[in-house]
C-alpha cells in the first residue's frame, strides 16, 4: 500500500518537462518590414507589412520604403512572387502615421506602377498629401482628391481618432490615436484581427517631453489588451541613446524615456507586461548610436519586455 505513492511520484517527474511548460499560443500576424530605419539610408526607411497569419491581403504601415525592401523580402524567399506583383497584389493599403518623408516616400516614388488602392492617415496627414506631395507641381496627382486631374489610382480614407473601422479588402480593423511629434501629429494604428491587436506607433515623443498626454491615452485604450493577453505585439520606436539632450530630441524617444513609459503602460494595465512583445522601430544611424541604444535599451529593460530589432526583409511572427 505505501509503494503506491512512490510509483506515481516516480513516473510524474519522469515525464518531460515541457508538459508542464507554459502553452504557446500561435502567431496571429506576419509582419515583413520593407524599411526599418529612421535615416540616413533612403533604402532601409520605415514601412512594415502586416497581415493575419495566413492571408495574403496585407497593409503597410507607413511606406518610407517600398520596392526595395520588397525585394530584399523576395530575396528572403518571403514572397514567391516578384516585389511588382507584392506591391501591386498584396499591398492592399497604405497607412501613413505622418507626413513626413521618410514615412511615405516610397509610396510616392512607386505609385506610377502600383494598382488603386486606400491611404490611411488621420485628416492633417491626409491634408499634406493633398497639398504638398501628389500635385501637378511636386508629383502627379494620383488620388482622388486635389489638384486636377485627378488620376484617381488612390483613395484618400480620413481615419478618425478613437473610432474603429474595417480595413477594406482585408479581414482587419484599425484604430487611430494621435501622438505629438514636435511640431505635427503622427498615428498610432491599432490593428485588430480576430480577438488579437497589433500596436504600430509612428514617430513619438515622450508625454513629458511633448508636454502632451496623448501615449497615456493610448496606453489607457491599449492596457485592457494587454491584461487579457490580446495584443501580440507594440512597435515603438527609438531613436537617439539616453544622451540626446531634450531640446534636440524633435519629437523622438530613448531607451530611458521608452521604458518609462512602458512602465506607464505596466501600471495601466495593472498586470506585468514581463514578456510582451516590443519591436524597436525607427533606429537613427550612424551604428554607433544604434549599437548604444540596443546597448541602453538591455540595461534598461527591468520589466522583461521581450525587445526585438527588425531586419529589413525579414518576417516576423507574432
Amino acid at each position: 500500500m505505501n509503494r503506491l505513492p512512490k510509483i506515481i511520484l516516480t513516473v510524474f517527474l519522469s515525464l518531460p518537462i515541457t508538459l508542464f511548460a507554459q502553452v504557446k499560443t500561435k502567431p496571429s500576424f506576419k509582419i515583413v518590414p520593407l524599411g526599418v530605419l529612421g535615416g540616413i539610408d533612403e533604402s532601409n526607411m520605415s514601412a512594415y507589412m502586416l497581415a493575419p497569419v495566413g492571408s495574403a491581403q496585407y497593409i503597410c504601415l507607413d511606406a518610407g520604403t517600398i520596392h526595395y525592401g520588397l525585394q530584399k523580402a523576395v530575396d528572403n524567399k518571403v514572397f514567391r512572387s516578384s516585389a511588382e506583383q507584392v506591391m501591386k497584389h498584396n499591398i492592399k493599403g497604405y497607412f501613413i502615421s505622418h507626413a513626413h518623408l521618410d514615412h511615405l516616400a516610397g509610396m510616392v516614388i512607386n505609385s506610377p506602377e502600383d494598382t488603386v488602392k486606400n491611404v490611411y492617415g488621420l485628416a492633417s496627414t491626409i491634408e499634406t498629401l493633398k497639398t504638398h506631395y501628389f500635385t501637378w507641381e511636386s508629383w502627379a496627382n494620383f488620388a482622388d482628391d486635389g489638384g486636377a486631374p485627378q488620376l484617381k489610382k488612390y483613395h484618400y480614407k480620413i481615419l478618425t481618432p478613437t473610432e474603429q473601422q474595417p480595413i477594406e479588402n482585408t479581414d482587419m480593423l484599425v484604430t487611430a490615436f494621435p501622438l505629438a511629434h514636435s511640431n505635427l501629429t503622427s498615428t498610432a494604428f491599432l490593428i485588430k484581427s480576430g480577438e488579437d491587436y497589433v500596436l504600430y506607433l509612428g514617430d513619438t515623443g515622450a508625454d513629458a517631453i511633448e508636454k502632451s498626454q496623448n501615449l497615456n491615452k493610448l496606453w489607457e485604450a491599449v492596457g485592457p489588451l494587454v491584461k487579457m493577453g490580446r495584443l501580440k505585439a507594440l512597435m515603438i520606436e527609438v531613436s537617439f541613446p539616453n544622451e540626446q539632450p531634450d531640446k534636440s530630441l524633435f519629437g523622438h524617444l530613448t531607451p530611458k524615456l521608452l521604458m518609462n513609459e512602458l512602465g506607464l503602460l505596466q501600471k495601466i494595465a495593472g498586470t506585468s507586461i514581463k514578456g510582451l512583445n516590443v519591436v524597436i522601430t525607427h533606429l537613427k544611424p550612424p551604428y554607433k548610436n544604434i549599437l548604444k541604444i540596443k546597448q541602453q535599451l538591455k540595461a534598461g529593460n527591468t520589466l522583461g519586455v521581450k525587445l526585438t530589432y527588425p531586419g529589413q526583409g525579414k518576417a516576423l511572427l507574432f
